[in-house]
């Protein structure tokens, strides 16, 4: 199975779906189809199309970064207008499949827009990076709290110091006051 498989496909990253779907072509022909089955795979960041599952070179590939993945039933008049999906991006070209049902173009979308909130997460540790450095400062002021308390322990240390022998008898007898 591994080697039907195209081997671009397997370069690409973590496969997250695969099928069949077909793809409308940007610019048809009156003797090309309008609909051409494609060998269709998403992965973390692309989506790439292949003439079949067997083909080691992708007919076209995208990023779908910035793209959004919605059901369009106006696509065609036929009887498979449920199975329509699109992807669009402001500026860029939009993307129109029909896939075997409308279940198979409802995931197709669910799984596309689960991987878009996902890849406009991963601007988010930027973000974080910024918010650790406020915490940071926070930790830098706390570190002057830690360094109060270590100023604190130092000075009851000579004190452990000076009573070695009632070391024991020292640290209960200090306890109850802070409490």
């Amino acid at each position: 199975l591994e080697e039907i498989t195209p081997k671009p496909v397997q370069d690409a990253g973590n496969v997250l779906k695969q099928g069949y779907l077909e793809k409308r072509s940007r610019d048809h022909s009156f003797f090309g189809s309008e609909w051409q089955k494609r060998w269709c795979v998403l992965n973390r960041r692309t989506f790439y199309y292949y003439a079949n599952e067997k083909s080691k070179q992708p007919k076209g590939n995208f990023s779908i970064e910035h793209y959004s993945a919605r059901m369009a039933y106006h696509l065609r008049k036929d009887s498979r207008k449920r199975c329509c999906f699109e992807l669009i991006c402001p500026g860029k070209r939009t993307y129109e499949f029909t896939a075997p049902s409308p279940a198979e173009a409802k995931d197709w979308v669910d799984q596309i827009q689960f991987l878009l909130k996902d890849l406009s997460s991963l601007t988010i540790p930027y973000d974080e990076e910024d918010e650790e450095e406020l915490y940071n400062d926070v930790d830098s002021s706390d570190s002057l709290n830690t360094a109060s308390h270590n100023t604190t322990l130092n000075q009851e240390e000579p004190s452990f110091d000076m009573e070695e022998d009632d070391i024991y008898e020292v640290l209960p007898g200090k306890q109850p006051k802070p409490e």
